[in-house]
């Protein structure tokens, strides 16, 4: 078990996700400002009406993007491992706790399907004309290579991050690959519908 510092927000990292954060409060100016000096992760946890979630990811700061002379910043993240919290400690001016870490159960993909999903990412892809890189076939968790890259609910992520079987995460993620190339295909159809009036161009 390890002490971190945690930082609640209305969202949801997921492990080799990256994603750019505007830091403002004092108390995460501190915590940043000590990630950065010290190379260390902090944690993140998904924060909303109901609550804070006891399941997070760490998160390295992997560059300061802008600082501003306030001493607000604006940095780039990256999720690495899942954590759960277990006990909630005080003392500083951020939320801290002892975590644990959340390991994944033996239960890997079938090949099949590991397929299947890229073949479905490469698909959505090319439908919505996206330059985002195809993550290889033997990436690890390759599960959340593949849903960092598409957008989701932070329900959605964050019922991905709690689960520990690649080979189930794996096959909702398919689900969702395949609901969301639905969606991007109906709304082009519409799209080049209403281009027309919704009839047939003779000239």
């Amino acid at each position: 078990m390890s002490e971190l510092g945690l930082f609640p927000l209305p969202l949801v990292l997921l492990p080799t996700e990256q994603m750019p954060l505007h830091i403002f409060e004092d108390r995460y100016k501190e915590l940043i400002d000590e990630c950065v000096d010290e190379d260390r992760s902090f944690g993140l946890l998904f924060a909303d009406g109901e609550g804070t979630n006891e399941f997070g990811t760490s998160a390295l700061v992997v560059e300061v993007l802008t600082r501003f002379e306030d001493g607000r910043m604006n940095i780039l993240v990256e999720g690495g491992e899942r954590f759960r919290v277990e006990t909630l400690t005080s003392g500083r001016s951020f939320q801290t706790a002892v975590t644990s870490p959340l390991l994944d159960e033996d239960d890997p993909a079938a090949e099949e399907a590991i397929d299947h999903a890229l073949e479905l990412f490469g698909r959505l892809k090319e439908v919505t004309g996206s330059d985002v890189e195809v993550p290889l076939a033997d990436s690890p968790q390759l599960s959340y290579a593949l849903a960092a890259r598409v957008e989701l609910d932070p329900e959605v992520k964050q019922a991905l991050l709690q689960a520990t079987s690649e080979r189930d995460r794996l096959e909702r993620v398919r689900e969702l690959l395949v609901a969301a190339a639905v969606t991007v295909e109906r709304h082009r159809r519409a799209a080049e519908r209403a281009s027309t009036n919704g009839r047939v161009d003779l000239s």
